[in-house]
Protein backbone atom coordinates (compact mmCIF):
# COMPACT_ATOMS: atom_id res chain seq x y z
CA UNK A 1 0.00 0.00 0.00
CA UNK A 2 1.40 3.55 -0.72
CA UNK A 3 1.93 6.38 2.03
CA UNK A 4 -0.69 9.08 1.28
CA UNK A 5 0.91 11.82 -1.00
CA UNK A 6 2.63 14.77 1.70
CA UNK A 7 0.82 18.13 1.75
CA UNK A 8 1.06 21.58 3.57
CA UNK A 9 -1.85 20.26 5.64
CA UNK A 10 -0.27 17.32 7.08
CA UNK A 11 2.92 18.79 7.94
CA UNK A 12 1.09 21.87 9.97
CA UNK A 13 -1.15 18.94 11.53
CA UNK A 14 2.24 17.39 12.52
CA UNK A 15 4.07 20.89 13.63
CA UNK A 16 0.56 20.95 15.93
CA UNK A 17 0.64 17.66 17.26
CA UNK A 18 4.48 17.64 18.58
CA UNK A 19 4.74 21.50 19.91
CA UNK A 20 3.84 19.97 23.13
CA UNK A 21 6.64 17.28 23.31
CA UNK A 22 8.91 20.39 22.38
CA UNK A 23 9.80 18.93 19.09
CA UNK A 24 10.39 21.24 15.78
CA UNK A 25 11.20 20.20 12.50
CA UNK A 26 14.81 21.04 11.31
CA UNK A 27 13.68 21.33 7.38
CA UNK A 28 12.08 24.27 7.92
CA UNK A 29 15.11 26.10 9.52
CA UNK A 30 18.11 24.03 7.89
CA UNK A 31 18.93 27.24 5.57
CA UNK A 32 19.25 29.40 8.38
CA UNK A 33 20.76 27.13 10.55
CA UNK A 34 23.51 26.35 8.07
CA UNK A 35 23.53 29.26 5.41
CA UNK A 36 26.22 29.20 2.53
CA UNK A 37 28.32 31.65 3.47
CA UNK A 38 28.25 33.63 7.33
CA UNK A 39 24.67 35.62 7.92
CA UNK A 40 25.70 38.34 11.09
CA UNK A 41 22.83 39.91 12.14
CA UNK A 42 25.37 42.68 12.71
CA UNK A 43 26.15 45.70 10.60
CA UNK A 44 29.15 48.36 10.41
CA UNK A 45 29.18 50.94 12.53
CA UNK A 46 31.07 54.15 13.37
CA UNK A 47 31.42 56.17 16.71
CA UNK A 48 32.46 59.44 16.26
CA UNK A 49 34.96 60.63 19.40
CA UNK A 50 34.28 63.96 19.25
CA UNK A 51 30.49 63.74 19.60
CA UNK A 52 30.84 60.86 21.91
CA UNK A 53 33.36 62.70 24.52
CA UNK A 54 30.28 65.14 25.69
CA UNK A 55 28.04 62.02 26.62
CA UNK A 56 31.10 60.66 28.61
CA UNK A 57 31.57 64.33 30.20
CA UNK A 58 28.16 64.14 31.29
CA UNK A 59 28.03 61.06 32.54
CA UNK A 60 31.28 62.32 35.01
CA UNK A 61 28.66 65.11 36.19
CA UNK A 62 25.87 62.15 36.65
CA UNK A 63 27.43 59.17 38.34
CA UNK A 64 30.53 58.11 40.41
CA UNK A 65 33.00 55.90 39.73
CA UNK A 66 32.42 54.03 42.67
CA UNK A 67 28.19 54.13 42.40
CA UNK A 68 28.98 53.28 38.79
CA UNK A 69 31.68 50.35 39.77
CA UNK A 70 32.49 51.20 35.87
CA UNK A 71 31.24 54.49 34.60
CA UNK A 72 31.10 52.94 30.84
CA UNK A 73 28.91 53.71 27.70
CA UNK A 74 28.85 51.10 25.35
CA UNK A 75 29.38 50.75 21.48
CA UNK A 76 26.66 49.36 20.77
CA UNK A 77 26.30 47.93 16.98
CA UNK A 78 23.03 49.21 15.83
CA UNK A 79 21.26 45.67 15.05
CA UNK A 80 22.14 44.43 18.46
CA UNK A 81 20.64 46.96 20.85
CA UNK A 82 20.41 46.13 24.40
CA UNK A 83 22.36 43.10 23.86
CA UNK A 84 25.61 45.02 25.13
CA UNK A 85 27.43 43.56 22.07
CA UNK A 86 29.41 45.44 19.22
CA UNK A 87 29.73 41.86 17.34
CA UNK A 88 27.80 38.61 18.57
CA UNK A 89 30.48 37.42 20.57
CA UNK A 90 32.36 41.22 21.43
CA UNK A 91 31.64 43.68 24.24
CA UNK A 92 33.61 47.17 23.61
CA UNK A 93 33.21 50.77 25.33
CA UNK A 94 34.37 53.63 26.66
CA UNK A 95 35.31 53.91 30.29
CA UNK A 96 36.09 57.38 31.86
CA UNK A 97 37.95 57.78 35.48
CA UNK A 98 38.01 61.51 36.76
CA UNK A 99 40.94 62.46 39.41
CA UNK A 100 40.86 61.14 42.82
CA UNK A 101 38.25 58.44 41.66
CA UNK A 102 38.64 54.59 42.15
CA UNK A 103 36.71 51.93 40.46
CA UNK A 104 36.48 49.76 43.05
CA UNK A 105 38.49 46.10 42.66
CA UNK A 106 36.47 42.41 41.97
CA UNK A 107 36.79 40.11 39.18
CA UNK A 108 35.24 38.06 36.54
CA UNK A 109 35.42 34.87 34.49
CA UNK A 110 35.19 37.37 31.63
CA UNK A 111 38.70 38.64 29.99
CA UNK A 112 39.07 42.17 29.40
CA UNK A 113 41.67 44.78 27.30
CA UNK A 114 42.26 48.50 27.64
CA UNK A 115 43.19 50.40 25.56
CA UNK A 116 44.18 54.06 26.41
CA UNK A 117 42.39 57.05 23.98
CA UNK A 118 42.81 60.16 25.98
CA UNK A 119 44.92 61.06 28.84
CA UNK A 120 47.25 60.47 31.40
CA UNK A 121 48.16 59.63 34.87
CA UNK A 122 45.66 57.24 35.80
CA UNK A 123 46.34 53.26 36.47
CA UNK A 124 45.12 49.50 36.27
CA UNK A 125 46.11 47.38 39.19
CA UNK A 126 46.46 43.61 38.27
CA UNK A 127 46.82 41.24 41.09
CA UNK A 128 48.88 43.20 43.56
CA UNK A 129 50.73 45.34 40.25
CA UNK A 130 49.92 48.47 39.02
CA UNK A 131 50.63 50.12 35.82
CA UNK A 132 50.31 53.92 34.75
CA UNK A 133 47.97 54.10 31.62
CA UNK A 134 49.14 56.25 28.54
CA UNK A 135 47.44 56.87 25.23
CA UNK A 136 48.09 54.17 23.15
CA UNK A 137 49.25 51.51 25.78
CA UNK A 138 47.23 48.26 25.42
CA UNK A 139 46.30 46.48 29.19
CA UNK A 140 45.06 43.09 29.99
CA UNK A 141 43.03 42.03 33.22
CA UNK A 142 43.45 38.14 32.54
CA UNK A 143 39.94 36.14 33.49
CA UNK A 144 39.53 36.06 37.55
CA UNK A 145 42.27 38.26 38.20
CA UNK A 146 41.22 41.23 41.00
CA UNK A 147 41.59 44.32 39.40
CA UNK A 148 41.02 48.09 40.26
CA UNK A 149 41.59 51.35 38.57
CA UNK A 150 42.09 54.75 40.36
CA UNK A 151 43.25 58.62 39.07
CA UNK A 152 45.85 60.84 40.58
CA UNK A 153 46.64 62.97 38.08
CA UNK A 154 44.70 65.96 36.99
CA UNK A 155 42.57 65.56 33.68
CA UNK A 156 40.09 62.88 32.57
CA UNK A 157 41.13 59.73 30.90
CA UNK A 158 39.25 57.55 28.80
CA UNK A 159 39.91 54.10 27.69
CA UNK A 160 38.45 51.16 25.25
CA UNK A 161 37.20 48.33 26.90
CA UNK A 162 37.15 45.31 25.07
CA UNK A 163 35.68 41.85 26.55
CA UNK A 164 34.67 38.64 26.12
CA UNK A 165 31.01 39.00 27.50
CA UNK A 166 28.95 37.56 24.94
CA UNK A 167 31.00 34.85 24.67
CA UNK A 168 30.82 34.20 28.15
CA UNK A 169 27.23 34.67 28.58
CA UNK A 170 27.18 31.91 24.88
CA UNK A 171 28.44 29.46 27.25
CA UNK A 172 26.79 30.19 30.24
CA UNK A 173 30.41 30.93 32.60
CA UNK A 174 30.04 34.28 33.66
CA UNK A 175 31.20 34.86 37.39
CA UNK A 176 31.87 37.88 38.60
CA UNK A 177 33.34 38.79 43.25
CA UNK A 178 33.50 42.13 44.60
CA UNK A 179 36.72 42.74 46.60
CA UNK A 180 36.35 43.28 50.49
CA UNK A 181 38.54 46.75 49.57
CA UNK A 182 37.92 49.73 47.01
CA UNK A 183 41.70 49.44 46.17
CA UNK A 184 43.92 46.03 46.01
CA UNK A 185 46.83 46.39 48.17
CA UNK A 186 50.04 47.18 45.84
CA UNK A 187 52.24 44.42 46.56
CA UNK A 188 54.37 44.63 43.39
CA UNK A 189 56.65 47.29 41.50
CA UNK A 190 55.37 48.59 38.72
CA UNK A 191 57.03 47.17 35.71
CA UNK A 192 57.78 43.61 37.54
CA UNK A 193 55.70 41.86 35.02
CA UNK A 194 57.30 43.14 32.13
CA UNK A 195 60.96 42.61 33.97
CA UNK A 196 60.32 38.92 34.47
CA UNK A 197 58.74 37.84 31.14
CA UNK A 198 58.96 41.46 27.98
CA UNK A 199 62.70 40.71 26.99
CA UNK A 200 62.59 37.69 25.50
CA UNK A 201 63.77 35.51 28.63
CA UNK A 202 60.86 33.85 31.62
CA UNK A 203 62.22 32.49 35.08
CA UNK A 204 63.47 29.63 35.52
CA UNK A 205 60.80 28.25 38.15
CA UNK A 206 58.08 29.95 37.61
CA UNK A 207 54.26 28.84 36.05
CA UNK A 208 52.69 31.13 33.79
CA UNK A 209 50.85 33.32 36.29
CA UNK A 210 47.69 33.96 34.33
CA UNK A 211 47.02 30.89 32.65
CA UNK A 212 46.42 30.93 28.87
CA UNK A 213 46.36 34.66 29.09
CA UNK A 214 49.75 36.47 28.35
CA UNK A 215 52.18 36.82 31.70
CA UNK A 216 52.84 40.69 30.42
CA UNK A 217 49.42 42.87 31.16
CA UNK A 218 51.00 45.96 30.01
CA UNK A 219 52.08 46.47 26.11
CA UNK A 220 53.45 50.25 25.83
CA UNK A 221 52.45 51.80 22.98
CA UNK A 222 56.01 53.90 22.68
CA UNK A 223 57.50 50.29 21.96
CA UNK A 224 54.56 48.98 19.54
CA UNK A 225 55.07 52.32 17.95
CA UNK A 226 58.80 51.97 17.47
CA UNK A 227 58.38 48.52 16.01
CA UNK A 228 55.71 49.78 13.60
CA UNK A 229 58.25 52.45 12.43
CA UNK A 230 61.08 50.22 11.56
CA UNK A 231 59.25 47.74 9.58
CA UNK A 232 58.06 50.46 7.62
CA UNK A 233 60.90 51.89 6.90
CA UNK A 234 62.78 48.05 6.14
CA UNK A 235 60.26 45.56 5.01
CA UNK A 236 57.98 45.56 2.34
CA UNK A 237 54.36 47.06 2.95
CA UNK A 238 51.68 44.56 2.82
CA UNK A 239 48.98 45.52 0.31
CA UNK A 240 45.91 45.09 1.84
CA UNK A 241 46.67 45.89 5.97
CA UNK A 242 50.10 47.98 5.51
CA UNK A 243 52.30 47.42 8.19
CA UNK A 244 50.15 45.49 10.54
CA UNK A 245 51.63 43.42 14.05
CA UNK A 246 49.35 41.39 16.28
CA UNK A 247 50.46 41.33 19.94
CA UNK A 248 51.95 38.43 21.27
CA UNK A 249 52.27 35.78 24.37
CA UNK A 250 55.75 36.09 24.84
CA UNK A 251 56.34 32.36 26.50
CA UNK A 252 53.91 30.71 24.12
CA UNK A 253 54.06 33.02 20.49
CA UNK A 254 50.41 32.89 20.73
CA UNK A 255 47.86 34.82 21.24
CA UNK A 256 47.37 37.63 24.25
CA UNK A 257 44.22 36.26 25.28
CA UNK A 258 42.57 32.95 24.52
CA UNK A 259 39.59 34.27 23.34
CA UNK A 260 40.73 37.97 21.79
CA UNK A 261 43.21 38.87 19.29
CA UNK A 262 44.80 41.97 19.48
CA UNK A 263 46.34 43.95 16.67
CA UNK A 264 48.42 47.47 16.00
CA UNK A 265 49.02 48.35 12.51
CA UNK A 266 50.28 51.52 10.64
CA UNK A 267 48.95 52.51 6.93
CA UNK A 268 51.94 54.38 5.54
CA UNK A 269 50.56 58.06 3.86
CA UNK A 270 49.30 57.58 0.31
CA UNK A 271 48.34 54.04 1.18
CA UNK A 272 45.37 52.70 -0.81
CA UNK A 273 44.65 49.24 0.55
CA UNK A 274 43.12 46.29 -1.30
CA UNK A 275 40.22 44.59 -0.24
CA UNK A 276 39.58 41.58 2.35
CA UNK A 277 36.96 40.01 4.41
CA UNK A 278 37.42 37.82 7.30
CA UNK A 279 35.09 35.71 9.54
CA UNK A 280 36.19 37.15 12.94
CA UNK A 281 34.47 40.80 13.24
CA UNK A 282 36.99 43.00 14.03
CA UNK A 283 36.92 46.38 16.46
CA UNK A 284 38.92 49.61 15.27
CA UNK A 285 40.24 52.63 17.70
CA UNK A 286 42.27 54.85 15.66
CA UNK A 287 45.53 55.96 17.54
CA UNK A 288 47.48 58.79 15.47
CA UNK A 289 46.37 60.11 12.13
CA UNK A 290 43.63 60.07 9.53
CA UNK A 291 42.10 57.76 6.84
CA UNK A 292 38.76 56.12 5.51
CA UNK A 293 37.28 52.67 5.21
CA UNK A 294 35.14 51.34 3.08
CA UNK A 295 33.09 48.42 4.08
CA UNK A 296 30.51 46.66 2.09
CA UNK A 297 28.63 43.63 1.99
CA UNK A 298 26.98 42.67 -1.46
CA UNK A 299 26.00 45.70 -3.05
CA UNK A 300 25.25 47.43 0.21
CA UNK A 301 28.31 49.87 0.76
CA UNK A 302 30.01 52.27 3.55
CA UNK A 303 32.54 54.83 3.69
CA UNK A 304 33.91 56.21 6.98
CA UNK A 305 36.42 59.13 7.21
CA UNK A 306 37.70 58.64 10.61
CA UNK A 307 40.41 60.65 13.03
CA UNK A 308 41.96 60.25 16.07
CA UNK A 309 40.34 58.56 19.08
CA UNK A 310 37.29 57.40 16.22
CA UNK A 311 35.93 53.99 16.84
CA UNK A 312 34.72 51.54 14.12
CA UNK A 313 33.94 47.96 13.43
CA UNK A 314 34.28 45.61 10.63
CA UNK A 315 31.19 43.26 10.96
CA UNK A 316 32.38 39.38 9.85
CA UNK A 317 32.33 38.63 6.56
CA UNK A 318 32.11 42.02 5.23
CA UNK A 319 34.43 43.43 2.80
CA UNK A 320 37.12 46.65 4.00
CA UNK A 321 39.38 48.41 2.22
CA UNK A 322 41.72 50.99 4.25
CA UNK A 323 43.55 53.91 2.97
CA UNK A 324 45.11 56.87 4.25
CA UNK A 325 46.30 60.82 2.67
CA UNK A 326 48.96 61.40 5.90
CA UNK A 327 49.40 58.42 7.37
CA UNK A 328 47.61 56.55 10.56
CA UNK A 329 47.77 54.00 13.17
CA UNK A 330 45.01 51.73 14.22
CA UNK A 331 44.32 50.00 17.25
CA UNK A 332 42.23 46.99 16.39
CA UNK A 333 40.91 43.44 18.06
CA UNK A 334 38.96 40.53 17.71
CA UNK A 335 37.71 36.96 18.47
CA UNK A 336 40.23 35.34 16.15
CA UNK A 337 42.10 33.26 18.66
CA UNK A 338 38.41 31.46 19.13
CA UNK A 339 37.89 31.07 15.35
CA UNK A 340 41.35 29.62 14.76
CA UNK A 341 41.31 27.22 18.25
CA UNK A 342 37.88 26.11 16.67
CA UNK A 343 39.57 25.56 12.97
CA UNK A 344 36.96 28.08 11.51
CA UNK A 345 38.63 30.82 10.77
CA UNK A 346 38.58 32.07 6.89
CA UNK A 347 40.07 35.20 5.24
CA UNK A 348 39.80 36.33 1.61
CA UNK A 349 42.47 38.94 0.46
CA UNK A 350 40.88 40.79 -2.71
CA UNK A 351 42.87 41.75 -5.90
Amino acid sequence: MNAPHPTAQMRQQLYRDMEPHNLTPLWEVLHALVPPQPNTPCVPAFWKYEEVRPFLMRAGEAITAEEAVRRVLILENPKLRGQSAITQSLYAGLQLILPGEIAPSHRHTQSALRFIVEGSGAYTSVDGERTIMRPGDFIITPSWTWHDHGHEADAPVVWLDGLDIPMIRFFDAGFAQNDASKSQKVTRAEGSSFARWGHNMAPVRSDPPFGQTSPIFSYPYERSREALDKLERSAPVDEWDGVKLRYVNPLTGGWTMPTIGTFLQKLPAGFRGKGWRQTDGAVYSVVEGMGEVVIANGEQETRYAFGPRDHFVVPSWHTARLSSGQGCVLFSFSDRPVHQALGIHLEERLS
